[in-house]
């Protein structure tokens, strides 16, 4: 599955990787499995309980409510996750990977009560990011929780684009597009011998700047990266 490009409202652009349908099947199924054992339980219970008054019926419609709300319950108070997303480890998120509120949660659970598991298949395996309708009408997707915290991390890293955010080396102004985009090489993930590069770049742009730093190689070169951007923001 390919990731999902995604443009934040601070002009960001972030991937996440939405879950394949097999993934989001085996977690419907386990959910699935938990409504059918508790209905059996609870109706077991009601049996046993022999309930016949007034109050009686009314408990016993009540009971059956938590099956019926499942997934809007589960998904509003467990920060986009079912029983069955938190075993494959999935989770509902907006489109610019914020949480969803109550509302897109239960514009979700309507749409499922109408798709159920055979109409949310086709449109799951036509659109790019498995989203079958509910997830269309409430603007959310489905992603694999491992990239969420990547994500939540990633956007940590955007701090200068806060109005209080405080350079900490002015003379990188002085550097070029061409050298900056050195810098976000280097710190890609997945540069191949990232620490070995990232420590003689460091060494580099210290020269380069005239500046001195305690901070780690990594740290350094990220604070050095969002400088640069924080002052290019006063030329746009």
């Amino acid at each position: 599955m390919s990731d999902s490009s995604i443009i934040t409202g601070q002009y960001v652009r972030i991937n996440q990787t939405p879950a394949n349908v097999w993934d989001r099947f085996l977690a419907r199924f386990i959910d699935y499995v938990v409504m059918v054992v508790y209905l059996y339980a609870n109706t077991f219970l009601i049996t046993r309980l022999n309930i016949s008054s007034n109050w009686g019926v009314v408990f016993a419609i009540l009971s059956y409510v938590p099956v019926l709300a499942y997934d809007v319950l589960w998904e509003t108070f467990n920060g986009g996750r079912s029983l069955g997303k938190m075993v494959l480890g999935l989770r509902v998120v907006k489109a610019d990977g914020s949480t969803p509120g109550i509302g897109a949660f239960v514009m979700r659970w309507l749409f499922m009560l109408v798709e159920g598991t055979g109409l949310a298949l086709l449109p799951m395996l036509l659109s790019r990011r498995t989203q079958r309708f509910g997830d269309m009408a409430a603007a959310t997707m489905v992603i694999k929780e491992r990239q969420y915290h990547a994500l939540a991390v990633s956007l940590d890293e955007y701090s200068y684009l806060t109005a209080d955010y405080k350079p900490t080396f002015p003379q990188v102004v002085d550097l070029t597009e061409e050298q900056v985009a050195v810098i976000e090489r280097t710190l890609d993930p997945d540069t191949p011998m990232r620490g070995e590069r990232m420590a003689q770049l460091a060494q580099k742009v210290k020269q380069v700047l005239a500046v001195e730093s305690n901070k780690d190689d990594e740290r350094f070169l990220f604070t050095v990266l969002h400088d640069y951007r924080y002052f290019e923001q006063d030329d746009i």
